[in-house]
């Protein structure tokens, strides 16, 4: 074998090691982030119940723990930036229906795009 030969088995060697590697470390999040999901969901309905709680029976706004505290506070969740709000939005502003599809179509055709390549894992059906 020459040189050249040589680089594009290793390469090629190095290529498979790293596909393995990475479907590894893809099952091996899937498995973590579907945990994690059952976590949120729990976590999420639990808050749900405490907040409920505490708002039919007076307590305080601090609740002590041995590391630290649980805080009751209200915040503001703004809904996402959709084209649909947006539209709504300049109707409220603007009466000439050409001007608001211009500036709709403008929006559309002129957001940033990236192209990247990634890598996607499609699991065979069952």
């Amino acid at each position: 074998m020459n040189r050249e030969q040589n680089q594009l088995t290793t390469e090629r060697a190095e290529f498979i090691e790293n596909t393995k590697q990475w479907v590894t470390l893809d099952t091996q999040l899937k498995i973590i982030n579907e945990k994690t999901k059952k976590i949120r969901d729990m976590k999420k309905a639990l808050t749900e119940k405490i907040c409920d709680y505490k708002e039919k029976h007076p307590i305080h706004n601090t609740i002590k723990l041995s590391d630290g505290e649980l805080r009751f506070y209200e915040k503001k969740e703004q809904t996402p930036l959709s084209f649909a709000y947006i539209e709504h939005c300049l109707e409220q502003i603007l009466t000439d229906e050409a001007q608001i599809d211009f500036v709709m179509n403008y929006i559309r055709d002129n957001r940033e795009v990236n192209i990247v390549t990634d890598i996607k894992r499609v699991y065979n059906d069952k």
